[in-house]
């Protein structure tokens, strides 16, 4: 453990405060101007709303279709988290547990998705994604969701395996258990911490995402939850009380996901540090 001096607990406790404000200002000013009127957000943006509109919350929500927006979001984020934690875990297991030829340059190959950000090729994926009929689809953007997590799963759950001892696999399969069974039965309880990190890491960067749903999706029916709240964004005027409202609408899920399953995303990032 490392042990500060006074000077550096101060500095640390101050990096921190500041840190911690910056999270914490920008989304108490977006809670507290969701209750506001628009004249009362002009005169006082930093100052807590005279009079609460509640309505703003039930115009955000009919405006712009937060209850498909949910649907969409939750379809999207629960389908790319499924295909991420199994593939990743699968994946992570061989590399880890097997060995076999150009066992570190797939994985290696694997990891180059960690420096390409997928943005930087919207064009190639926009014209494969047309080509397979799935431009304007949930599936398309569960394929894309998918393919962008996938190294970065794969990074964390292949260190948590790395740690599980081979003694342990041996053993099992002395006892006659087949490798789907070693995986089910012992690898994946042993790696339940990351398994937390990695389906709400990769939830909240799908939930999130507003750049893929703007590209591919042109159908109000099948817009994702960021998409839908981007309605309030006029050509020539915001409505900011409603755009507030509803981005407060658009974070709840993940905020509830967070608090529920904090205790399992605290566990893993813990044994990943002291590993």
């Amino acid at each position: 453990m490392v042990r500060l001096t006074k000077t550096g607990t101060i500095l640390a406790y101050a990096f921190l405060t500041i840190y911690a404000l910056i999270i914490v200002v920008p989304f108490t000013m977006m809670v507290m101007n969701s209750f506001k009127s628009m004249r009362e957000l002009f005169l006082k943006p930093f100052s807590f709303p005279s009079t609460f509109k509640f309505d703003n919350f039930s115009k955000a929500w009919n405006f712009a279709k937060i209850g498909v927006g949910y649907r969409n979001s939750l379809l999207v984020a629960g389908a790319t988290v499924i295909v991420v934690v199994l593939l990743a875990s699968m994946f992570a297991y061989m590399v880890s547990k097997y060995d076999f030829s150009f066992r570190r340059g797939v994985f290696l190959y694997t990891m180059l998705g960690l420096a390409l950000p997928a943005r930087l090729a919207v064009i190639p994926i926009f014209i494969l994604l047309r080509n397979m009929n799935l431009t304007n689809s949930l599936a398309g953007l569960v394929l894309i969701y998918s393919s962008v997590n996938l190294p970065f799963s794969i990074f964390i759950l292949k260190n948590f395996i790395d740690a599980v001892p081979n003694e342990l696999c041996e053993a099992a399969r002395i006892d006659g258990a087949s490798v789907g069974y070693i995986y089910y039965k012992l690898i994946l309880p042993l790696t339940k911490p990351a398994l937390s990190i990695v389906a709400i890491v990769t939830f909240v960067n799908v939930w999130n995402d507003f750049f893929f749903p703007l590209i591919l999706i042109n159908d109000r029916s099948k817009a994702t939850i960021t998409l839908a709240v981007s309605i309030f964004f006029g050509e020539y005027s915001i409505q900011w009380p409603l755009l507030f409202a509803g981005l407060t609408l658009s974070i709840a899920p993940t905020v509830i996901l967070f608090l529920i399953f904090s205790r399992f995303f605290i566990a893993g990032m813990t044994q990943g540090a002291i590993k």
